[in-house]
C-alpha cells in the first residue's frame, strides 16, 4: 500500500542521535530546503523490526542511494525512489553489477511506502526487512559496516538514466551508528585527473608540435644558447609529460588499483609513450649525424601515435565524466577538436605554399607573422574550449 507523504515529515532532525543520515549539501533540511538532496536509516527496535528509510531530493526522474563494499558503483544494493512508467512515484529496489545501469529486483520485504512529488522534490519513505545484499554480503547483520552512495537521474517511462551526479560517504557505516555521515573528498582527485589530462593534450602538446613544426624557421632568436622554437617546445613538452604522470597517480589513488576497461588501457600507452619522447630525445645523435634520420622519423611516428591515443583516451574519460541529460561535454570537446585539427591543416597549408614559394631561403617578416597569427588564433579558440571543458568538469561526476 503506497500513501502520500509531507516533505516536512522528512528533515534532519534525530541525525547523529536517533538515525544514520547522508545528505548533499552536508547538513541539509530537506524539510526546509528544496535543494537538498537526503537518505536517512533509523534501525527498528523491538517489538517492530527492520529499518525505516527515507530519500529525498529535487531530481527529474529518480533519487538514490546504495549501500556498498566500496566507494565506486558496482555491486551495491541499491534503493531508489522515482517515477514509474504511469509518472506516479514509487520505492524501488535494484542491484548493480560494474558501472552498466542498476537492474531491478523485487522489492522483497518492503512496507510502509509513502511517496510524493512536491514541486520537482521526490520524496519516498520506507521500512524494509530485507538483507543487505553486496560483492560480499548477504545478511541483516546490523553491525556490518558498508560505505553509502547517493545518487539522483532523470529517467524515462519509468527506466532509470545515467545518474547525473553522485556522492560517497568518506568511511563505512553500520546501521547501528546514529551518525552525520560526511562526504567523500575523493572525487575532486578524478576530476583534477580529467582537468590535467585535457590541459596537457588538448592544450599544452598541440602548442609544442606546433612550435616545432611550424616556427621552426620563423624565428632567429636565441635562448640559453639555444633557438626559441626549441626551447618552448622542450619545455611545453616537458610539462606536459609531468601533468601527465600526476594525473596518472591521481586516478590510481582514487580508484586504489587497476579498472578494467578501454579507458585505463588507452591511458597506460599514453603514459608509456610520453615516458618514452624524452629518454629518445636525450639519447639522440647530432643533427649531422648520417643516422640523425631515424631519430627524426621515430620521434615523429611516437609523437603521432601519442596525440592520436590521448585524444582517445580524453573521449573515453569525458564520456565517463559528462552526467549531463544532453551529452553537452562531448559536444563541445568535438568542437575542440575539430578547431584543433582545422587549425593544423591551415598551417600544414601555410608551410607547404611557404616552402613552394622560397624553398630554402631565409623566411620575410611578412610569411613569419602569418605562421604566428595562425598560432594566436588557435591559441585563442582553444583556451575558450578549454575553459569551458574545466567548468564542465567541476561539475561532473566519474560514472
Amino acid at each position: 500500500m503506497i500513501g502520500p507523504v509531507s516533505l516536512q515529515s522528512i528533515s534532519n532532525v534525530g541525525c547523529g542521535s536517533t538515525k544514520l543520515c547522508f545528505s548533499q549539501p552536508t547538513n541539509c533540511d530537506p524539510s526546509t530546503s528544496s535543494n537538498c538532496f537526503f537518505m536517512s536509516a533509523r534501525l527498528l527496535t523491538p517489538p517492530e523490526s527492520g529499518v525505516q528509510y527515507e530519500l529525498s531530493g529535487p531530481a527529474q526522474g529518480y533519487v538514490a542511494f546504495g549501500w556498498s563494499d566500496d566507494q565506486m558503483m558496482g555491486q551495491d544494493d541499491i534503493y531508489l525512489c522515482g517515477l514509474n512508467s504511469t509518472g506516479a512515484v514509487d520505492v524501488q529496489r535494484a542491484f548493480s553489477v560494474g558501472h552498466t545501469a542498476p537492474t531491478v529486483q523485487p522489492k522483497g520485504a518492503i512496507s510502509d511506502i509513502q511517496t510524493s512529488n512536491q514541486n520537482g522534490v521526490l520524496a519516498c519513505t520506507f521500512t524494509s526487512k530485507n538483507a543487505i545484499f553486496t560483492s560480499s554480503n548477504f545478511s541483516f547483520t546490523s553491525n556490518q559496516l558498508f560505505y553509502l552512495l547517493l545518487a539522483y537521474g532523470p529517467s524515462s517511462n519509468g527506466i532509470i538514466m545515467k545518474h547525473q551526479n553522485d556522492y560517497s560517504s568518506s568511511q563505512r557505516m553500520a546501521l547501528t551508528s546514529s551518525a552525520v555521515v560526511q562526504r567523500d573528498g575523493k572525487q575532486q582527485m578524478i576530476r583534477a585527473h580529467g582537468c590535467l589530462m585535457l590541459l596537457a593534450w588538448m592544450t599544452l602538446c598541440p602548442v609544442g608540435m606546433m612550435v616545432a613544426r611550424y616556427l621552426r624557421r620563423s624565428s632567429q632568436v636565441q635562448m640559453f644558447g639555444k633557438d626559441l622554437w626549441f626551447v618552448i617546445h622542450v619545455s611545453v613538452m616537458s610539462f606536459t609529460v609531468a601533468t601527465t604522470i600526476i594525473a596518472f597517480i591521481l586516478a590510481f589513488s582514487y580508484l586504489g588499483g587497476w579498472e578494467y576497461g578501454i579507458h585505463p588501457v588507452l591511458g597506460c600507452l599514453v603514459l608509456c609513450l610520453a615516458l618514452i619522447q624524452p629518454i629518445l630525445a636525450l639519447m639522440r645523435c647530432a643533427p649531422q649525424h648520417p643516422r640523425r634520420f631515424l631519430f627524426n622519423w621515430a620521434h615523429f611516428v611516437i609523437a603521432v601515435s601519442l596525440k592520436l591515443l590521448a585524444v582517445a583516451a580524453v573521449f573515453t574519460g569525458m564520456d565517463m565524466m559528462d552526467s549531463s541529460g544532453d551529452g553537452w561535454l562531448m559536444k563541445v570537446l568535438g568542437g575542440f577538436a575539430g578547431w584543433e585539427a582545422l587549425l593544423l591543416i591551415l598551417m600544414e597549408l601555410q608551410a607547404r605554399w611557404r616552402s613552394a614559394a622560397d624553398g630554402s631561403s631565409p623566411v620575410e617578416p611578412d610569411k613569419v607573422g602569418r605562421d604566428v597569427l595562425l598560432v594566436a588564433l588557435f591559441l585563442t579558440g582553444n583556451l575558450a574550449f578549454l575553459i569551458a571543458l574545466l567548468v564542465g568538469i567541476g561539475q561532473a561526476v566519474h560514472y
